[in-house]
């Protein structure tokens, strides 16, 4: 039986509030995990007004901004699904990778299956959080992204754009995964 390649994807989004459906995700970015110079990133219009007022002031972004600036959700993801069938080539596997992946996966998830049908990353993900867990034997609570900044030195930090963030991830993703090796 043969494996299936598998490329590792970094996402990251930010959104107007934690409820998938009555939140609206903003942004997306993406890169390759282990050649994070390939990237993608989308401002996606508001599905609804609904914001959490905390969740807009960590990303600077506003509802007003994403509907003057962002795309129309469906294709937003078109786009989105574009650039992942580009550089998960037929035969191989993309795998979503996140800080948090539930969180992330879950609005990319609702979006992919709302607008077009179809998830390209399947029903699972990849959480770096669970994955420094397993590697170290630490407690969840270690799993921070500062916990793990401490012993595995990224020279990358994140900062709330979600396409900076997909690149920060991605690096501490290669981090993680290379001490998950030694063990």
């Amino acid at each position: 039986m043969s494996q299936k390649r598998e490329v590792f994807i970094s996402v990251d989004i930010e959104t107007a509030g934690p409820i998938v459906g009555e939140h609206s995700m903003l942004t997306v970015g993406a890169c390759l995990a282990f050649n994070p110079e390939i990237e993608f990133s989308v401002m996606l219009k508001p599905i609804s007004d609904k914001s959490v007022a905390a969740a807009l002031e960590v990303s600077g972004l506003t509802l007003e901004q994403a509907q003057n600036d962002g795309l129309a959700p469906v294709e937003a993801m078109s786009q989105f699904a574009i650039w992942i069938a580009k550089n998960a080539p037929e035969g191989s596997t993309p795998v979503f990778v996140g800080l948090n992946a539930p969180f992330d996966w879950s609005f990319v998830n609702y979006y992919f299956l709302k607008y077009l049908s179809e998830n390209p990353f399947g029903f699972t993900a990849l959480d770096i959080k669970a994955l420094f867990m397993g590697a170290t034997g630490c407690s969840w609570h270690d799993t921070k992204s500062s916990s793990i900044d401490k012993r595995v030195f990224p020279t990358l930090q994140g900062d709330h754009d979600a396409l900076h963030d997909a690149k920060y991830q991605a690096e501490l993703f290669r981090l993680v995964y290379e001490l998950s090796l030694r063990n």
